[in-house]
C-alpha cells in the first residue's frame, strides 16, 4: 500500500479503481432496415491485428443495442474534445424519443451505417460476433473501412463525467 502525501486517496474495490480510470469515448452508430441508432460508449479497444478486428460493449438497456442485434455492421467514431456537443447527443438522448441523427450532420456510409461528421476518426465494418457480457453486448466487427482525422486531443471520461445518460448503464 502507498502512504504518504503522493497518493491521499485510499481506493476500496473495483468500483473505485473504475471511477478514476479515465478511458476514451467513442459514439457507435448502426442501422438495421430504416431504423439508425447510436449512443456514446465508452467500453471499446482493438481486439485482433490480423484480421483486424474491434470490440465494443453497449448497454443493453439502450435502444442502440436493440437496432444493434439485428444490423449487419457497426461504425465508431473516435472523438475529439472539440465534438463535446456531439458526444453530449448521443450520450444523453435516448433513440426511444429522439431522432439524434436529425440533430448532427451525417452521411451514409458502408453497410448503411451513419457516419457522423466530427474532428476525429472513424471505423466501420460487419459485425462477426456477439455476446451478451453482464449488462453491455459485447460486439466485435471486422475493421474493414476507416477515414478522418487523429482526433486531438481525444474526448476522454473525464470529460463527459458530468452527463446524464439517456438509460441507465
Amino acid at each position: 500500500m502507498l502512504t504518504g502525501d503522493r497518493h491521499p486517496t485510499v481506493l476500496n474495490g473495483p468500483g473505485d479503481v473504475f471511477a478514476h480510470v479515465t478511458y476514451p469515448m467513442a459514439v457507435v452508430t448502426t442501422s438495421a432496415g430504416d431504423e439508425r441508432a447510436g449512443c456514446l460508449v465508452g467500453f471499446h479497444t482493438q481486439c485482433s491485428i490480423d484480421p483486424a478486428r474491434y470490440l465494443v460493449c453497449i448497454s443493453v438497456q439502450n435502444h442502440t443495442c436493440d437496432v444493434a442485434s439485428s444490423a449487419p455492421a457497426l461504425a465508431l467514431h473516435f472523438l475529439s474534445r472539440a465534438d463535446a456537443a456531439l458526444a453530449r447527443l448521443f450520450g444523453e438522448e435516448t433513440g426511444d424519443a429522439v431522432d439524434k441523427f436529425a440533430q448532427c450532420a451525417w452521411v451514409p456510409g458502408p453497410y448503411g451505417v451513419p457516419l457522423l461528421q466530427h474532428d476525429g476518426s472513424w471505423i466501420a465494418g460487419p459485425i462477426v460476433m456477439r455476446s451478451v457480457v453482464g449488462d453491455h453486448q459485447a460486439m466485435v466487427i471486422d475493421t474493414v473501412y476507416g477515414g478522418g482525422q487523429p482526433p486531438s486531443p481525444q474526448l476522454q471520461y473525464a470529460d463527459v463525467m458530468e452527463f446524464r445518460p439517456g438509460h441507465p448503464a
